[in-house]
This record gives C-alpha cells, structure tokens and sequence, in this order.
C-alpha cells in the first residue's frame, strides 16, 4: 500500500460526499465505468473523463495535487499496455520493430478508455472510506466471514505500512542506508522485524476479537445515510444525456 492510496483513504474520509449513501455514489461511478467501456473512443471516452475530473475536483474536493498523485499508476500501467499494442516485434535476420497506423489507433483507444475508467472508479474511491463499502457489502447479504476477513485484511496492510516506516525511519537516523552494503543489511533487518512485528500485532488482533466473545460476526454500530431517488434521477439523467451526446456526435 504506498503512500498516495494512505492519502487517499484519507481524503475519502474528509470528502463531502462522506456522509452521502454508498449506493448514490456507486451508482454514479459504476454509470461512468461502464460509459468509459461502452462508448464510442471519440468523444465518449475523454467525455467521461472530464466528467470524472470535474465532480472530484469540486463536488467532491479533491485536491488536484492528490489527484496528480493517484492517477500516474492507472496511467504508467495503461501506458505499458499501449506500447505492447502499439509496438510489433519481429524478425528478419535481425530484431525489427515497427509501428502501424491500426496498432496506433488500437493504443489511443486502449489508453482513453483506461484513462476514463480509472477517473469513474476513483469517484467512489476518493469520496467513499473502505469502511463504508465493506458495510454496504453486508447490507446486500454477502457472507459476514467474508466481509470481516476483508476489513481484517484493510487493518493489518495499514498496521504492515506504519509498522515498515517507523522500522525503516529508524534505520536511517542510525545512518543504515548510508552505503549500498549498509542498506541490504538494513532491507534484510527490515524485512525481518516487519514479519515479527506484523505477526505479534495480528496475534494480539485476535486475542482481541476472541476476548469480545467473536464467533462469526463481529457486530458494528453504523450509520446508514438514506438513499436520495432524487440523486439517483439526476445520475441517471446526466449518464444518459452523456450517452447521447457521445453516440450523436460520433454518429
């Protein structure tokens, strides 16, 4: 988990849209995701992803630094897949490489697309705390052991990434990373107090939920926000409109 999913997380938490049923969010980003798959490259596409930009950079105020921040992984993973598309590799007594106009057109479309889907998606991301999807997932009956596992599993990857920089933190005010051969000593010593400490946490986690009497489900008091059918309309109506203008246009 690096750095910029932690701020994430956070800004989910401060959003605005916080407090706004997860349904309503979902309903949205879900509607933009399958637009970004479903519509035509041009203009659907980019269409959705400067829809996507606009509502998290103001309904839901999302810093654009942060946003910046998020977006490069989706992108430098599109990127990667556009030079395999894009890029043909062959041999003729030597390695040739070459480029057409089809495996050009292919990439473009394969990174809008991405692009856009990425955006849909990072509008439940950034206004929606993991805690609130989890919670969701048990309103719609999914098995409790399998949502407990996941909420488990969302702790211990933070309580893993606090546990590594205070390590490593440490490491570095004793100048461990001070040569090439100082730094695979101090990975070495990382890796191995992390796995030690990591595991004594998760032990304690249990002793903890068996001290509070859990059997196989560990029951929560929640906040469920109510679902707005006036919210849901508008969704609606801006994702059809999106759609038509996109078809009409590339039509």
């Amino acid at each position: 988990m690096s750095a910029s999913s932690l701020a994430l997380d956070e800004a989910a938490w401060d959003s605005p849209w916080r407090h706004r049923s997860v349904l309503e969010k979902g309903f949205l980003s879900i509607g933009l995701v399958l637009a970004a798959l479903l519509l035509p490259t041009w203009p659907g596409a980019p269409a959705v992803g400067a829809v996507a930009t606009v509502i998290l950079l103001g309904p839901a105020r999302l810093a654009p630094g942060l946003l910046a921040r998020i977006i490069r992984w989706p992108l430098a993973f599109l990127i990667s897949g556009v030079l395999s598309v894009s890029i043909s590799l062959s041999w003729h007594g030597h390695p040739v490489i070459g480029l057409s106009r089809s495996g050009i057109a292919a990439g473009a479309a394969l990174l809008a697309h991405g692009l856009a889907g990425a955006l849909a998606v990072f509008v439940l991301a950034a206004t929606t705390p993991m805690v609130d999807l989890l919670e969701s997932l048990r309103r719609v009956r999914l098995p409790a052991a399998c949502v407990d596992i996941a909420a488990l599993t969302y702790r211990l990857l933070f309580t893993l990434v606090s546990t590594t920089r205070q390590v490593r933190e440490s490491q570095a005010a004793r100048l461990g990373y001070s040569s090439w051969r100082h730094s695979v000593e101090s990975a070495a010593y990382l890796t191995a107090a992390v796995l030690v400490r990591s595991l004594a946490n998760a032990q304690r986690l249990e002793e903890g939920l068996a001290g509070r009497g859990y059997v196989d489900e560990l029951s929560t008091v929640t906040d469920s926000p109510r679902v707005s059918g006036r919210v849901l309309m508008a969704g609606a109506i801006g994702l059809a409109l999106l759609a038509v203008v996109s078809l009409w246009s590339a039509s």
